[in-house]
C-alpha cells in the first residue's frame, strides 16, 4: 500500500513558523543567496544573516557595488539555502528581495566584524541592506523524517489581505537532499570576498 504523502509532512504557522524560522537560522546564519533563479547555473554566494526581524523577513548587509545588488534590481525573486550539519537541519527560502539604506536599520544591525568591509563604520555610503521576505520555506526534520512547511507567517506581506479572510499562503518548495558541504568564499584573483556580506575586500 503507497504511503499518504502527507503523513510525512507537517506545517507550522503564524508565529510559531516565525519562531522556527529565528531558530533555525539562529543555529547557522550562513547561507547560500541564490539571485537569477529563471537562468541556468544559478549565480549563488555565500552570506551572513543580519536578523530576522518580528515579521519573518530575513537581512543581509552588503556593499551596494556587489553583483546580488544588480542582480536583484533586475528581478528581485531569490532563494536561501542554509545548512547546519552538525543538527542535521536543512532549510530551504525561497523570496522576494527588496534594497534598503535606512540608516537607522544599518546601525540596528551593525557588528564590529563589520568595521573589516566597510572601513568608515556604520555611515559609510556603501553599506546596502537586503531584506528578504519569504514567500515559500521548508526545512526537513531528520529527526522525525519530515518535510516541515512554515506556513503563513505573515499573510498581509505576501497577500495583502488579512488572517481574517482565510488566506493560507503556503511558504514552500521542496528542495533536493541536501548535500553535506563546508561553505567557503570564492577565490577571486582581484581580492578576498567576505562570506558576511558577499563583497570582495581588497
Amino acid at each position: 500500500m503507497q504511503k499518504d504523502p502527507k503523513k510525512n509532512r507537517t506545517d507550522l504557522v503564524a508565529n510559531e513558523a516565525i519562531l522556527k524560522l529565528k531558530e533555525l537560522i539562529k543555529h547557522e546564519s550562513i547561507c547560500h543567496l541564490c539571485t537569477n533563479l529563471t537562468q541556468l547555473p544559478l549565480d549563488t554566494r555565500p552570506m551572513s544573516t543580519q536578523e530576522v526581524d518580528d515579521e519573518g523577513a530575513i537581512w543581509f548587509m552588503t556593499s551596494k557595488k556587489t553583483q546580488q545588488i544588480t542582480d536583484i534590481q533586475n528581478d528581485n525573486k531569490v532563494q536561501l539555502f542554509y545548512s547546519n550539519t552538525s543538527n542535521y537541519e536543512f532549510l530551504s527560502v525561497f523570496g522576494s528581495a527588496s534594497i534598503s539604506t535606512d540608516r537607522a536599520k544599518i546601525k540596528k544591525l551593525w557588528t564590529p566584524l563589520a568595521k573589516s568591509w566597510f572601513t568608515k563604520g556604520s555611515d559609510d555610503p556603501d553599506i546596502t541592506l537586503i531584506k528578504v521576505v519569504p514567500e515559500n520555506t521548508y526545512y526537513w526534520d531528520t529527526k522525525s523524517s519530515k518535510m516541515v512547511s512554515l506556513v503563513k507567517m505573515l499573510v498581509s506581506t505576501v497577500t495583502g489581505k488579512s488572517p481574517d479572510d482565510g488566506v493560507e499562503c503556503e511558504v514552500g518548495v521542496k528542495s533536493k537532499a541536501p548535500v553535506k558541504k563546508k561553505i567557503e568564499p570564492v577565490k577571486k584573483t582581484a581580492g578576498k570576498k567576505s562570506v558576511a556580506t558577499g563583497r570582495t575586500k581588497k
